[in-house]
């Protein structure tokens, strides 16, 4: 399965966020998860229930994370398996980025999606066939 884009858990946290700080990047957030076809792994569903229900400031119940990750699940999705594990190495040799990086990045490729929208990872950087993008940067508050 492809997608357009790839969506990297900060960009989903922020689509459901109500802190009022962040209602800009919320706005931001929501308006990619609902207009473009984008794909995600097993990792960022992970990483999005973890923070979804333990760490965030105002969290959602573990009912809703588990319905969130669900619907992400549905999505063109890349599961860990032992070629991606390979594949993150390869690109955190190549690139010098954390593996967690480096595994956002494997998946996207795996997926063949030619945009990662993440604020953790290099904007403007080309990895191989993806290039990242910070949605954010140009965000003014509301």
């Amino acid at each position: 399965m492809n997608a357009e884009v790839f969506l990297d858990t900060n960009v989903l946290l922020y689509s459901i966020s109500q802190i009022p700080e962040e209602a800009t990047k919320q706005r931001i957030a929501d308006t990619l998860a609902t207009t473009v076809t984008f794909g995600t792994s097993a990792q960022v569903c992970q990483e999005f229930y973890v923070v979804a229900t333990g760490r965030m400031k105002q969290f959602i119940s573990p009912a809703t994370a588990t319905e969130f990750v669900r619907k992400l699940m549905r999505r063109p999705f890349v599961p860990t398996d032992a070629e991606l594990i390979q594949e993150a190495i390869a690109v955190r040799v190549r690139f010098q980025v954390s593996y967690w990086g480096a595994a956002i990045i494997a998946a996207a490729q795996r997926l063949g999606a030619k945009t990662i929208y993440s604020e953790d990872l290099s904007h403007g950087q080309h990895y191989g066939s993806v290039q990242v993008v910070n949605p954010f940067l140009t965000a003014k508050p509301v």
